[in-house]
């Protein structure tokens, strides 16, 4: 549980990141604190879809992985925040990724911003 945890938060620190750096990726919030809670709803609706969705899509276009030499990972990490995005509209979070070239330049931030996130914070349960 306490993994879980963890990764949940280095996800919504690396989701943080994310719209501190791009104009289009966007949360709003009355206060700082509804801010994060938002935050911390988003990164666990985006572990979700990596957990869920993710493994499917590679499955599914594994030879576009190979063809690619595994470039093709930063389109599905774009696929996996625009749903998320499309997921938080949804379920009436404030967070929204405006188009696909946004969502590419993102995930490459959070996959970047995680993986430091994850080096420091602690792994084990």
């Amino acid at each position: 549980m306490m993994n879980f945890l963890v990764k949940t938060i280095a996800n919504a620190g690396a989701l943080a990141v994310a719209v501190w750096l791009l104009d289009k990726i966007t949360l709003t919030g009355d206060s700082t604190g509804k801010k994060v809670g938002t935050l911390l709803l988003v990164a666990l609706v985006f572990g979700l879809v990596n957990a869920v969705v993710k493994p499917l899509v590679q499955l599914l276009t594994l030879p576009l992985f190979i063809v690619t030499l595994g470039l093709f990972t930063l389109v599905v990490n774009a696929l996996m925040l625009l749903l998320t995005s499309w997921l938080a509209d949804k379920i009436d979070l404030s967070f929204h990724v405006e188009g696909f070239w946004t969502a590419v330049l993102g995930g490459l931030i959070i996959s970047i911003v995680s993986w430091a996130l994850h080096l420091v914070l602690p792994d084990a349960d």
